[in-house]
Parts: C-alpha cells; structure tokens; sequence
C-alpha cells in the first residue's frame, strides 16, 4: 500500500454478531431472611445450594449481587419472579 492509497473500511454494523450482556442484580432489603433469599434463588435462577449461599452473603455485606448474566428477554421473567417474592432486583 502506498501513502497515497487509504485502507478502506468496510461498511456495516461493527456490533453484529455481538450480544449484548446484561446482568440480573439481587439488591439488599434488610427485610428477607437468609433461606428465604435462598430458596428464590433456587427456584428462579436455577442456582445450586453453595452458589445460593455465597450470592446472599454477597447481597447482605455488599449491597447487592449479579446473581445472572444473560440476555435481558430471558432475565426479565426472572426479575419479575423475584420482585414477585418481594426482592428487589434489576437488570443492568
């Protein structure tokens, strides 16, 4: 390629083929007891025990937990299911 020639760019959408990520968000609520956290946990986002355990220590000394990542057409009934229970929970 010589100075004079510019690389050509081709046109599109640079984002194809990119998914885009979002994270489902357990937020604290000082309200919920440990097993019932747990139990939600295990009943809407497919959690193990161990993982259950370790999201609702993150969620009750941090703040809050990304809990899921994924797609936000297959978080949001997820979301929905834990506001539902009376947790509070978001999708970033």
């Amino acid at each position: 390629m010589t100075q004079k020639e510019t690389k050509k760019i081709p046109k599109g959408d640079f984002r194809e083929g990119v998914v885009e990520e979002n994270f489902l968000t357990l937020h604290n609520d000082d309200v919920h007891t440990f097993d019932y956290v747990i139990d939600a946990l295990i009943d809407i986002c497919d959690h193990g025990y161990e993982q259950a355990t370790q999201c609702t220590m993150l969620v009750h000394y941090k703040g809050k937990c990304d809990v899921k990542k994924g797609a936000f057409d297959a978080l949001k009934p997820m979301k929905d299911a834990l506001i539902e229970r009376e947790l509070n929970a978001t999708i970033d």
